[in-house]
């Protein structure tokens, strides 16, 4: 009887034991989801709202469409003074400037760094890092003064010229780390086969940056494409809007706020974003990864 007992205990443990290793990962998954649903909650309700009617957006509780109002997207796409195609054109070229400025300035100033030996180099990079601590509402007033005296207020080059010349410090770090971990051995090689510095950043490391490249693309793309102070501050006239700030002109403290419009403009503007981070979140998680960044 002693025994039959024991048996009979060790196999009720072990399936307990069972039910609990299946309940877990269903529990932990419905967790997820759980938590997943609240955090794209905002967004779902946006796009529901951008398909009610003006007067039911607020007044309607929960997700549920009565009455669909796919007019929002026609009606918002020419409600401002322009085309919301001019603000997607406008966004696009100031997101293609300081994607390329980042990838140029931010990869030449990490080889340096990660590479080169010169003076005060390490004073130089401990300041680079400080700038990262620096909120850009520090330096927004000397910029403004500086820009405007150069004639720049009203244009594009305050979004676009300074990507050229490395001030994402943040990027310029994680490009930094990336380099130091490619072995120093294939920069000897390509020295002993007639590379000079600027043969072996061109042949030997950018190649092999590819991830954190990739990494810098995305997150300049979409902080770029997201920024709404800077270009608020540079840019005045009505026709040299950029999508964040076109969004805001929907709405009017002296008037009616069409909420449908601007509801289904934002949804076209989170496209972009959406199809950025989709594409490319394959070389993001990696570049991340590979970078020392954890």
């Amino acid at each position: 009887m002693t025994t039959e007992t024991l048996r009979t205990a060790v196999v009720r443990r072990r399936s307990a034991t069972f039910g609990r290793a299946r309940i877990r990962p269903v529990l932990t998954h419905l967790a997820l989801a759980a938590a997943a649903l609240v955090m794209l909650y905002p967004v779902i309700w946006m796009v529901v709202s951008s398909l009610r009617p003006g007067n039911e957006i607020f007044r309607e509780p929960g997700l549920l469409i009565k009455d669909l109002e796919i007019s929002n997207y026609r009606v918002g796409w020419n409600a401002l003074t322009e085309p919301f195609t001019r603000y997607l054109l406008n966004s696009a070229a100031v997101v293609f400037g300081a994607v390329l400025g980042n990838l140029v300035s931010c990869s030449m100033a990490a080889y340096a760094f990660a590479r080169l030996e010169f003076a005060g180099k390490k004073f130089w990079f401990s300041i680079m890092l400080v700038t990262i601590m620096l909120p850009i509402h520090v330096v927004i007033v000397p910029q403004y003064i500086l820009f405007s005296q150069a004639g720049w207020i009203n244009t594009f080059l305050p979004l676009i010229v300074p990507k050229f010349l490395a001030t994402d410090a943040f990027f310029v770090f994680l490009m930094v780390q990336f380099i130091r971990g490619i072995p120093r051995e294939l920069d000897e090689a390509a020295r002993i086969d007639g590379c000079g510095k600027a043969g072996i950043f061109l042949r030997v490391i950018l190649p092999l940056m590819v991830p954190a490249l990739a990494t810098t693309t995305i997150f300049t793309f979409i902080w770029t494409w997201n920024d709404f102070f800077s270009q608020l501050i540079y840019l005045t006239d009505p026709k040299m809007y950029t999508v964040p700030v076109a969004l805001r002109s929907f709405v009017d403290a002296t008037a009616s706020t069409n909420w449908g419009s601007m509801f289904a403009m934002s949804v076209v503007s989170l496209v972009p974003v959406f199809l950025a981070f989709l594409l490319g979140q394959r070389f993001l998680i990696k570049g991340i990864a590979t970078t020392g960044i954890k």
